[in-house]
Protein backbone atom coordinates (compact mmCIF):
# COMPACT_ATOMS: atom_id res chain seq x y z
CA UNK A 1 0.00 0.00 0.00
CA UNK A 2 1.27 3.46 -0.90
CA UNK A 3 1.66 5.70 2.13
CA UNK A 4 1.60 9.51 1.96
CA UNK A 5 5.33 9.44 2.69
CA UNK A 6 5.90 7.12 -0.28
CA UNK A 7 3.94 9.40 -2.57
CA UNK A 8 5.81 12.45 -1.31
CA UNK A 9 9.14 10.74 -1.91
CA UNK A 10 8.19 9.82 -5.47
CA UNK A 11 6.93 13.34 -6.19
CA UNK A 12 10.18 14.75 -4.85
CA UNK A 13 12.18 12.33 -7.02
CA UNK A 14 10.21 13.18 -10.16
CA UNK A 15 10.54 16.87 -9.41
CA UNK A 16 14.29 16.64 -8.97
CA UNK A 17 14.55 14.52 -12.12
CA UNK A 18 12.65 17.17 -14.10
CA UNK A 19 14.83 19.95 -12.75
CA UNK A 20 17.90 17.89 -13.62
CA UNK A 21 16.65 17.44 -17.18
CA UNK A 22 16.15 21.19 -17.46
CA UNK A 23 19.70 21.78 -16.21
CA UNK A 24 21.11 19.32 -18.79
CA UNK A 25 19.13 21.03 -21.56
CA UNK A 26 20.43 24.42 -20.48
CA UNK A 27 23.97 23.06 -20.32
CA UNK A 28 23.72 21.66 -23.86
CA UNK A 29 22.47 25.00 -25.13
CA UNK A 30 25.31 26.75 -23.32
CA UNK A 31 27.86 24.42 -24.96
CA UNK A 32 26.30 25.15 -28.36
CA UNK A 33 26.51 28.87 -27.64
CA UNK A 34 30.21 28.45 -26.82
CA UNK A 35 30.94 27.07 -30.30
CA UNK A 36 33.06 29.61 -32.17
CA UNK A 37 31.03 31.24 -34.95
CA UNK A 38 32.14 31.01 -38.56
CA UNK A 39 31.61 34.75 -38.79
CA UNK A 40 29.77 37.47 -36.95
CA UNK A 41 26.81 39.04 -38.69
CA UNK A 42 26.64 42.82 -38.87
CA UNK A 43 23.75 44.45 -37.02
CA UNK A 44 22.40 47.98 -37.50
CA UNK A 45 20.19 49.50 -34.80
CA UNK A 46 17.34 51.67 -36.09
CA UNK A 47 16.37 54.23 -33.46
CA UNK A 48 18.77 55.13 -30.66
CA UNK A 49 16.40 55.55 -27.74
CA UNK A 50 16.70 54.13 -24.25
CA UNK A 51 16.28 50.44 -25.13
CA UNK A 52 18.86 50.53 -27.92
CA UNK A 53 21.27 52.53 -25.77
CA UNK A 54 21.04 50.76 -22.43
CA UNK A 55 20.15 47.19 -23.47
CA UNK A 56 20.77 46.27 -27.10
CA UNK A 57 24.11 47.98 -27.67
CA UNK A 58 25.63 46.51 -24.48
CA UNK A 59 24.13 43.11 -25.33
CA UNK A 60 25.79 43.22 -28.74
CA UNK A 61 29.12 43.36 -26.94
CA UNK A 62 28.25 39.96 -25.42
CA UNK A 63 27.00 38.21 -28.54
CA UNK A 64 29.08 35.54 -30.25
CA UNK A 65 27.42 35.67 -33.64
CA UNK A 66 26.63 39.39 -34.04
CA UNK A 67 28.44 42.69 -34.02
CA UNK A 68 27.23 46.29 -34.12
CA UNK A 69 28.25 47.79 -37.48
CA UNK A 70 26.00 50.84 -37.86
CA UNK A 71 22.99 52.88 -36.82
CA UNK A 72 19.99 54.69 -38.24
CA UNK A 73 19.19 57.97 -36.52
CA UNK A 74 17.57 61.33 -37.12
CA UNK A 75 20.71 62.98 -35.73
CA UNK A 76 23.57 61.59 -37.84
CA UNK A 77 26.06 64.42 -37.27
CA UNK A 78 25.79 64.29 -33.48
CA UNK A 79 24.30 61.10 -32.06
CA UNK A 80 25.34 58.97 -35.03
CA UNK A 81 28.99 60.06 -34.88
CA UNK A 82 29.05 59.58 -31.13
CA UNK A 83 27.90 55.97 -31.58
CA UNK A 84 30.46 55.40 -34.34
CA UNK A 85 33.28 56.59 -32.08
CA UNK A 86 31.99 54.64 -29.08
CA UNK A 87 31.50 51.32 -30.89
CA UNK A 88 34.17 51.56 -33.56
CA UNK A 89 32.20 51.39 -36.81
CA UNK A 90 32.85 53.68 -39.82
CA UNK A 91 30.84 56.86 -40.23
CA UNK A 92 29.70 55.66 -43.65
CA UNK A 93 27.53 53.18 -41.70
CA UNK A 94 25.49 56.02 -40.17
CA UNK A 95 22.12 56.27 -41.95
CA UNK A 96 19.02 58.40 -41.60
CA UNK A 97 15.45 57.16 -41.96
CA UNK A 98 15.40 58.63 -45.47
CA UNK A 99 18.61 56.87 -46.56
CA UNK A 100 17.94 53.35 -45.29
CA UNK A 101 17.66 52.17 -48.91
CA UNK A 102 21.41 52.76 -49.28
CA UNK A 103 22.09 49.86 -46.92
CA UNK A 104 21.50 47.64 -49.96
CA UNK A 105 25.00 48.59 -51.12
CA UNK A 106 26.68 47.76 -47.81
CA UNK A 107 27.68 44.07 -47.52
CA UNK A 108 28.81 44.57 -43.91
CA UNK A 109 25.15 44.80 -42.85
CA UNK A 110 23.23 41.54 -42.43
CA UNK A 111 20.55 42.33 -39.84
CA UNK A 112 18.55 45.47 -39.09
CA UNK A 113 17.03 45.76 -35.61
CA UNK A 114 14.07 48.18 -35.58
CA UNK A 115 13.76 49.92 -32.21
CA UNK A 116 11.69 52.96 -33.17
CA UNK A 117 8.25 53.77 -31.66
CA UNK A 118 5.57 51.17 -32.39
CA UNK A 119 3.82 53.13 -35.14
CA UNK A 120 7.09 53.27 -37.12
CA UNK A 121 7.93 49.56 -36.97
CA UNK A 122 6.15 48.76 -40.23
CA UNK A 123 7.77 51.65 -42.11
CA UNK A 124 11.28 50.80 -40.97
CA UNK A 125 10.91 47.01 -41.32
CA UNK A 126 9.67 47.36 -44.89
CA UNK A 127 12.52 49.77 -45.72
CA UNK A 128 15.09 47.32 -44.33
CA UNK A 129 13.53 44.39 -46.22
CA UNK A 130 13.61 46.34 -49.49
CA UNK A 131 17.31 46.93 -48.86
CA UNK A 132 17.73 43.14 -48.69
CA UNK A 133 18.45 42.94 -44.96
CA UNK A 134 17.07 40.49 -42.41
CA UNK A 135 14.95 42.19 -39.76
CA UNK A 136 14.21 42.05 -36.06
CA UNK A 137 11.28 44.28 -35.10
CA UNK A 138 10.96 45.19 -31.46
CA UNK A 139 7.65 44.31 -29.80
CA UNK A 140 4.84 45.00 -30.34
CA UNK A 141 5.41 44.07 -33.97
CA UNK A 142 3.23 46.95 -35.18
CA UNK A 143 0.08 48.81 -34.13
CA UNK A 144 -2.43 46.61 -35.98
CA UNK A 145 -2.73 43.32 -37.86
CA UNK A 146 -2.80 45.03 -41.26
CA UNK A 147 0.66 46.48 -40.66
CA UNK A 148 1.90 43.05 -39.54
CA UNK A 149 0.65 41.56 -42.80
CA UNK A 150 2.49 44.24 -44.78
CA UNK A 151 5.72 43.57 -42.89
CA UNK A 152 5.50 39.81 -43.40
CA UNK A 153 4.73 40.27 -47.10
CA UNK A 154 7.64 42.67 -47.60
CA UNK A 155 10.12 40.28 -45.99
CA UNK A 156 8.83 37.32 -47.98
CA UNK A 157 9.02 39.29 -51.21
CA UNK A 158 12.61 40.31 -50.48
CA UNK A 159 13.62 36.81 -49.38
CA UNK A 160 14.75 37.95 -45.92
CA UNK A 161 13.90 36.65 -42.46
CA UNK A 162 11.74 38.44 -39.91
CA UNK A 163 11.84 38.03 -36.14
CA UNK A 164 10.22 39.84 -33.21
CA UNK A 165 12.10 41.03 -30.10
CA UNK A 166 10.53 38.50 -27.75
CA UNK A 167 13.55 38.18 -25.45
CA UNK A 168 11.74 36.05 -22.84
CA UNK A 169 11.71 33.06 -25.19
CA UNK A 170 15.46 32.95 -24.57
CA UNK A 171 15.27 33.29 -20.79
CA UNK A 172 15.75 30.00 -18.87
CA UNK A 173 12.86 30.62 -16.46
CA UNK A 174 10.36 31.11 -19.26
CA UNK A 175 11.87 28.21 -21.17
CA UNK A 176 11.26 26.05 -18.10
CA UNK A 177 7.62 27.23 -18.03
CA UNK A 178 7.18 26.04 -21.61
CA UNK A 179 8.92 22.74 -20.84
CA UNK A 180 6.66 22.06 -17.87
CA UNK A 181 3.60 22.85 -19.99
CA UNK A 182 4.52 19.83 -22.14
CA UNK A 183 5.53 17.59 -19.22
CA UNK A 184 2.67 15.12 -18.54
CA UNK A 185 3.84 14.73 -14.93
CA UNK A 186 3.26 18.46 -14.38
CA UNK A 187 1.12 20.11 -17.08
CA UNK A 188 -0.92 21.12 -18.84
CA UNK A 189 -1.60 24.51 -17.27
CA UNK A 190 -5.27 24.94 -16.46
CA UNK A 191 -5.48 28.39 -14.84
CA UNK A 192 -3.22 31.32 -15.72
CA UNK A 193 -2.95 34.71 -14.05
CA UNK A 194 -0.44 37.49 -14.62
CA UNK A 195 0.12 41.21 -14.56
CA UNK A 196 2.73 43.81 -15.49
CA UNK A 197 2.54 47.50 -14.58
CA UNK A 198 4.58 50.52 -13.57
CA UNK A 199 3.81 54.09 -12.61
CA UNK A 200 4.45 56.49 -15.50
CA UNK A 201 5.71 59.69 -13.92
CA UNK A 202 5.36 61.96 -16.93
CA UNK A 203 3.92 61.70 -20.39
CA UNK A 204 6.16 60.13 -23.04
CA UNK A 205 5.53 58.78 -26.54
CA UNK A 206 4.27 55.48 -25.09
CA UNK A 207 1.16 57.34 -23.88
CA UNK A 208 0.40 58.81 -27.33
CA UNK A 209 -1.79 56.72 -29.62
CA UNK A 210 -0.26 58.12 -32.82
CA UNK A 211 3.15 56.67 -31.86
CA UNK A 212 2.35 53.79 -29.50
CA UNK A 213 -0.92 52.52 -30.98
CA UNK A 214 -2.32 52.18 -27.46
CA UNK A 215 -1.32 52.34 -23.82
CA UNK A 216 0.17 49.80 -21.41
CA UNK A 217 -1.47 46.86 -23.20
CA UNK A 218 0.85 47.44 -26.17
CA UNK A 219 3.89 48.05 -24.00
CA UNK A 220 3.50 45.77 -20.97
CA UNK A 221 0.37 43.67 -21.39
CA UNK A 222 1.87 41.94 -24.40
CA UNK A 223 4.27 40.16 -22.03
CA UNK A 224 1.31 38.81 -20.04
CA UNK A 225 -0.33 37.63 -23.26
CA UNK A 226 2.92 35.89 -24.18
CA UNK A 227 3.01 34.18 -20.78
CA UNK A 228 -0.50 32.82 -21.32
CA UNK A 229 0.36 31.46 -24.76
CA UNK A 230 3.60 29.94 -23.44
CA UNK A 231 1.72 28.20 -20.63
CA UNK A 232 -1.04 26.88 -22.88
CA UNK A 233 0.86 26.02 -26.02
CA UNK A 234 4.53 26.22 -25.30
CA UNK A 235 6.86 26.50 -28.30
CA UNK A 236 5.67 25.32 -31.68
CA UNK A 237 7.28 24.99 -35.07
CA UNK A 238 8.81 28.28 -36.25
CA UNK A 239 6.38 30.19 -38.42
CA UNK A 240 3.31 28.76 -36.68
CA UNK A 241 0.59 27.89 -36.39
CA UNK A 242 0.69 29.36 -32.90
CA UNK A 243 -1.74 28.73 -30.07
CA UNK A 244 -4.31 31.51 -29.65
CA UNK A 245 -7.43 32.13 -27.57
CA UNK A 246 -10.88 31.50 -29.02
CA UNK A 247 -12.57 34.30 -27.08
CA UNK A 248 -11.71 37.45 -25.12
CA UNK A 249 -13.47 39.48 -22.45
CA UNK A 250 -11.92 42.81 -21.39
CA UNK A 251 -12.61 45.93 -19.39
CA UNK A 252 -10.74 49.21 -19.27
CA UNK A 253 -10.05 50.70 -15.84
CA UNK A 254 -10.83 54.26 -14.72
CA UNK A 255 -8.54 57.15 -15.67
CA UNK A 256 -7.24 58.94 -12.61
CA UNK A 257 -4.83 60.92 -14.78
CA UNK A 258 -6.90 61.89 -17.85
CA UNK A 259 -4.46 64.63 -18.80
CA UNK A 260 -1.72 62.02 -19.26
CA UNK A 261 -3.82 59.26 -20.82
CA UNK A 262 -6.16 61.31 -23.00
CA UNK A 263 -6.22 58.92 -25.96
CA UNK A 264 -4.94 55.62 -24.53
CA UNK A 265 -5.98 53.39 -21.65
CA UNK A 266 -4.45 53.98 -18.23
CA UNK A 267 -5.16 50.39 -17.22
CA UNK A 268 -6.98 47.39 -18.66
CA UNK A 269 -7.74 43.82 -17.63
CA UNK A 270 -8.85 40.83 -19.65
CA UNK A 271 -9.60 37.12 -19.74
CA UNK A 272 -8.48 34.89 -22.61
CA UNK A 273 -10.35 31.63 -23.21
CA UNK A 274 -8.44 28.85 -24.94
CA UNK A 275 -9.88 25.89 -26.81
CA UNK A 276 -8.87 23.43 -24.09
CA UNK A 277 -10.86 25.48 -21.56
CA UNK A 278 -7.89 27.06 -19.77
CA UNK A 279 -8.73 30.65 -18.70
CA UNK A 280 -5.93 33.24 -18.63
CA UNK A 281 -6.56 36.48 -16.76
CA UNK A 282 -4.26 39.44 -17.26
CA UNK A 283 -3.92 43.03 -16.21
CA UNK A 284 -1.68 45.98 -16.95
CA UNK A 285 -1.43 49.63 -15.98
CA UNK A 286 0.66 52.78 -16.17
CA UNK A 287 -0.56 53.82 -12.70
CA UNK A 288 0.35 50.84 -10.53
CA UNK A 289 3.28 48.53 -9.88
CA UNK A 290 3.31 44.74 -10.31
CA UNK A 291 5.35 42.25 -12.31
CA UNK A 292 4.29 38.65 -11.71
CA UNK A 293 2.43 35.56 -12.79
CA UNK A 294 1.02 32.43 -11.16
CA UNK A 295 0.05 29.52 -13.40
CA UNK A 296 -1.73 26.42 -12.05
CA UNK A 297 -1.20 23.10 -13.80
CA UNK A 298 -2.82 19.70 -13.59
CA UNK A 299 -0.10 18.46 -11.20
CA UNK A 300 1.51 21.60 -9.79
CA UNK A 301 2.02 25.33 -10.16
CA UNK A 302 4.61 27.83 -11.37
CA UNK A 303 4.95 31.39 -10.13
CA UNK A 304 7.40 34.21 -10.72
CA UNK A 305 8.12 37.66 -9.32
CA UNK A 306 9.95 40.28 -11.33
CA UNK A 307 8.65 37.94 -13.97
CA UNK A 308 9.00 40.00 -17.15
CA UNK A 309 12.19 41.91 -16.33
CA UNK A 310 15.56 41.81 -18.05
CA UNK A 311 17.12 40.13 -15.01
CA UNK A 312 16.46 39.34 -11.37
CA UNK A 313 13.57 36.94 -12.03
CA UNK A 314 12.58 35.00 -8.91
CA UNK A 315 10.63 31.84 -9.66
CA UNK A 316 9.48 28.68 -7.98
CA UNK A 317 7.22 25.75 -8.70
CA UNK A 318 5.29 23.32 -6.55
CA UNK A 319 8.43 21.18 -6.75
CA UNK A 320 10.68 23.84 -5.28
CA UNK A 321 12.55 27.06 -6.10
CA UNK A 322 14.15 27.57 -9.49
CA UNK A 323 17.60 29.04 -9.98
CA UNK A 324 19.61 29.14 -13.19
CA UNK A 325 23.23 30.16 -12.88
CA UNK A 326 25.06 32.00 -14.28
CA UNK A 327 22.58 34.72 -15.23
CA UNK A 328 21.98 35.19 -18.95
CA UNK A 329 21.61 38.27 -21.08
CA UNK A 330 18.23 37.76 -22.74
CA UNK A 331 18.88 40.20 -25.57
CA UNK A 332 22.27 38.70 -26.44
CA UNK A 333 20.73 35.23 -26.60
CA UNK A 334 17.84 36.52 -28.69
CA UNK A 335 20.10 38.21 -31.25
CA UNK A 336 22.51 35.28 -31.43
CA UNK A 337 19.60 32.93 -32.09
CA UNK A 338 18.41 35.08 -34.98
CA UNK A 339 21.93 35.19 -36.40
CA UNK A 340 21.94 31.38 -36.29
CA UNK A 341 18.60 31.39 -38.13
CA UNK A 342 20.12 33.53 -40.87
CA UNK A 343 23.29 31.43 -41.12
CA UNK A 344 21.37 28.12 -41.14
CA UNK A 345 18.52 29.44 -43.30
CA UNK A 346 15.82 28.49 -40.80
CA UNK A 347 12.88 30.44 -39.45
CA UNK A 348 12.92 32.23 -36.12
CA UNK A 349 11.01 30.66 -33.23
CA UNK A 350 9.69 34.20 -32.54
CA UNK A 351 8.60 34.90 -36.09
CA UNK A 352 6.53 37.62 -37.67
CA UNK A 353 3.57 35.25 -37.56
CA UNK A 354 3.86 35.10 -33.76
CA UNK A 355 3.98 38.89 -33.60
CA UNK A 356 0.90 39.05 -35.82
CA UNK A 357 -0.96 36.65 -33.54
CA UNK A 358 -0.31 38.88 -30.55
CA UNK A 359 -1.59 41.97 -32.39
CA UNK A 360 -4.76 40.04 -33.26
CA UNK A 361 -5.23 39.25 -29.57
CA UNK A 362 -4.57 42.87 -28.60
CA UNK A 363 -7.08 44.10 -31.17
CA UNK A 364 -9.67 41.70 -29.73
CA UNK A 365 -8.98 42.92 -26.18
CA UNK A 366 -9.44 46.55 -27.21
CA UNK A 367 -12.61 45.69 -29.14
CA UNK A 368 -14.10 43.86 -26.17
CA UNK A 369 -13.25 46.69 -23.78
CA UNK A 370 -14.79 49.26 -26.13
CA UNK A 371 -18.00 47.38 -26.90
CA UNK A 372 -18.40 45.46 -23.66
CA UNK A 373 -18.98 41.75 -23.39
CA UNK A 374 -17.26 38.68 -24.74
CA UNK A 375 -15.62 38.85 -28.13
CA UNK A 376 -15.46 35.74 -30.26
CA UNK A 377 -13.92 34.44 -32.39
CA UNK A 378 -10.42 35.86 -32.10
CA UNK A 379 -9.18 35.77 -35.69
CA UNK A 380 -5.43 35.21 -35.95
Amino acid sequence: MNTPADRLTRRHFVGQLSLGAAALLLASRTRAADTPPSRKLGVVLVGLGNYATTELAPALQLTRRCRLVGVVTGEPATKGRDWARRYGFPEKNIYTYDTMHRMADNPAIDIVYVVTPNALHARDTIAAAKAGKHVISEKPMAVNVAECDAMIAACRSAGVKLSIGYRLHFDPYHQELMRLARDPTFGPFTKINGGFAFVMGHKVWRAERKLAGGGPLMDLGIYVIQNACMAVGGPTSPGGPYVAPVAVTAREGPKTKPEMFADVEQSIQWTLEFADGAPATGRTSYADSYNEFHDDAAHGWFEAKNAFSYNGIRARTSRGPLHFDPPVNQQARQMDDFAECVLANRESRVSGEMGRRDLAIIEAIYASAAAGGRRTPVRV
